[in-house]
């Protein structure tokens, strides 16, 4: 993130310090929305009167909207956790400065050579990334590796965390993605990249969300790590509809327990 996006993102009335904090709760919900406004406070120090006068701006400018926690089990008689996540207009304050022309780039590739060459493309842009981290794999242990490739990706700016799924595996969170809005019309970089996650972990992969489709985070299931049997070719192909409903479910349902700060 670059300090002139955060200054976009905040420009309501107000001293450069107000500015400033707004940029920094519009960033927090970015990087780890749907959250509550609870947890923003807690994040940043802040009183709730103060994260509420925030709130109150960027929803009048259409940067967050506001979000109705999902029941998770019996939540009793109180009303339900209101949470804010990022809108387009708020996503684009931050990034995609160079959206049309690659967007543009890629439907002149797809009109005159075809889709399969965009799916080229697409694999060429992580290349970078799995020849970088895949021999590094190698030395570090298999409960670690999802962690490693989470810093990487944050390093990359795509905000990403590392958790543990509660019915087995690993689920990788990206709270931020760059190029989403033109993923949104060639899904074929969000699936070289599940691809090239597949190939850096050496454990079969699904993306259970993303960006570019309109979810908050894009969450990536990791299954769990184990030898490779003899005669057994190591996993390194994505795996799209291998995982179970339930696990698929209940590893959103992790990805949104964490983000509402629960």
């Amino acid at each position: 993130m670059t300090g002139t996006s955060e200054t976009a993102i905040a420009r309501p009335s107000g001293g450069s310090a107000e500015r400033g904090t707004r940029a920094r709760v519009a960033r927090l919900i970015m990087e780890h929305g749907p959250i509550t406004a609870a947890a923003l406070g807690e994040r940043l120090g802040l009183t709730p009167a103060a994260v509420r006068r925030h709130l109150d701006a960027l929803l009048a400018e259409g940067m967050i909207e506001p979000r109705t926690a999902r029941p998770r089990g019996q939540r009793g008689r109180g009303r339900p956790a209101k949470l804010f996540a990022i809108t387009d207009a708020g996503r684009s304050a931050f990034e995609h400065a160079y959206d049309g022309l690659a967007g543009n780039a890629l439907r002149f590739l797809a009109e005159r050579v075809g889709e399969d060459a965009v799916a080229e493309f697409a694999r060429s842009q992580v290349s970078g990334l799995v020849g970088r981290l895949r021999p590094e794999m190698s030395k570090v242990p298999a409960d670690q590796r999802v962690r490693v490739l989470a810093e990487a990706l944050s390093a990359d700016g795509y905000a990403a965390s590392a958790s543990k799924a509660s019915l087995g595996g690993e689920q990788l969170c990206q709270h931020h993605c760059p190029v989403a809005h033109v993923a949104a019309e060639f899904p074929q970089l969000c699936e070289a990249e599940t691809e090239a996650f597949a190939q850096i972990l050496g454990t079969p992969v699904q993306r259970l969300a993303t960006i570019a489709h309109g979810d908050g985070v894009c969450t990536t299931h990791v299954s769990p790590h184990r030898a490779v049997e003899p005669g057994e070719r190591e996993a390194s192909e994505w795996a799209p509809e291998q995982a179970r409903p339930s696990i698929r479910q209940q590893t959103i349902d992790d990805a949104s327990s964490k983000e509402t700060g629960r």
